[in-house]
Protein backbone atom coordinates (compact mmCIF):
# COMPACT_ATOMS: atom_id res chain seq x y z
CA UNK A 1 0.00 0.00 0.00
CA UNK A 2 1.16 3.51 -0.83
CA UNK A 3 0.19 6.82 0.88
CA UNK A 4 0.48 10.49 -0.95
CA UNK A 5 0.85 13.57 0.67
CA UNK A 6 0.52 16.91 -1.27
CA UNK A 7 1.52 20.14 0.57
CA UNK A 8 1.19 22.37 -2.35
CA UNK A 9 -1.79 23.60 -0.79
CA UNK A 10 -0.50 24.10 2.55
CA UNK A 11 3.17 25.65 1.95
CA UNK A 12 2.92 28.46 3.66
CA UNK A 13 1.17 27.27 7.19
CA UNK A 14 3.95 25.86 8.99
CA UNK A 15 1.25 24.56 12.00
CA UNK A 16 -0.56 22.53 9.50
CA UNK A 17 1.85 20.80 7.34
CA UNK A 18 3.44 19.47 10.77
CA UNK A 19 0.10 18.20 11.20
CA UNK A 20 -0.62 17.19 7.87
CA UNK A 21 3.14 15.23 8.54
CA UNK A 22 2.37 13.73 11.49
CA UNK A 23 -1.22 12.35 9.99
CA UNK A 24 0.31 10.68 7.25
CA UNK A 25 3.16 9.00 8.96
CA UNK A 26 0.30 7.80 11.69
CA UNK A 27 -1.81 6.37 8.77
CA UNK A 28 0.81 4.82 7.39
CA UNK A 29 2.27 2.73 10.98
CA UNK A 30 -1.71 1.99 11.22
CA UNK A 31 -2.76 0.76 7.59
CA UNK A 32 0.63 -0.93 7.50
CA UNK A 33 1.78 0.88 4.19
CA UNK A 34 5.26 0.36 3.46
CA UNK A 35 5.75 3.83 1.12
CA UNK A 36 4.22 7.62 1.90
CA UNK A 37 5.14 9.93 -1.09
CA UNK A 38 5.56 13.32 0.03
CA UNK A 39 5.24 15.87 -2.46
CA UNK A 40 7.08 19.52 -0.90
CA UNK A 41 6.83 20.65 -4.47
CA UNK A 42 10.15 21.94 -5.82
CA UNK A 43 10.31 26.38 -5.46
CA UNK A 44 13.22 27.48 -3.49
CA UNK A 45 13.60 24.18 -1.18
CA UNK A 46 12.81 25.27 2.25
CA UNK A 47 9.52 23.31 2.20
CA UNK A 48 11.64 20.02 1.61
CA UNK A 49 14.01 20.91 4.05
CA UNK A 50 11.07 21.41 6.38
CA UNK A 51 10.17 18.08 5.78
CA UNK A 52 13.25 16.38 5.99
CA UNK A 53 13.88 18.41 9.22
CA UNK A 54 10.54 16.84 10.49
CA UNK A 55 11.51 13.34 9.75
CA UNK A 56 14.81 13.56 11.12
CA UNK A 57 12.51 13.88 15.04
CA UNK A 58 13.87 11.29 16.74
CA UNK A 59 10.21 10.40 17.73
CA UNK A 60 9.76 9.83 14.11
CA UNK A 61 12.62 8.40 13.12
CA UNK A 62 11.75 5.49 15.28
CA UNK A 63 8.45 5.08 13.16
CA UNK A 64 9.70 4.30 9.73
CA UNK A 65 12.74 2.71 8.10
CA UNK A 66 14.31 5.09 5.82
CA UNK A 67 13.99 7.87 3.65
CA UNK A 68 14.67 8.29 -0.14
CA UNK A 69 14.65 11.33 -2.27
CA UNK A 70 13.71 11.03 -5.94
CA UNK A 71 16.42 11.26 -8.08
CA UNK A 72 14.14 12.07 -11.09
CA UNK A 73 12.06 14.64 -9.33
CA UNK A 74 13.56 16.98 -7.21
CA UNK A 75 10.22 18.13 -5.11
CA UNK A 76 9.30 14.44 -3.77
CA UNK A 77 10.40 12.07 -0.77
CA UNK A 78 9.26 9.09 -0.35
CA UNK A 79 8.95 7.57 3.02
CA UNK A 80 9.42 3.39 3.80
CA UNK A 81 8.29 1.65 6.67
CA UNK A 82 8.64 -1.98 7.57
CA UNK A 83 6.25 -3.76 9.50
Amino acid sequence: MKLKLDLHDIFNRGHDIDRALRGIIDEAVAKKATVVEIIPGKGSGQLKKRVLRFLDQKEIKALYHRVEKDSKNFGRVFVHFRH
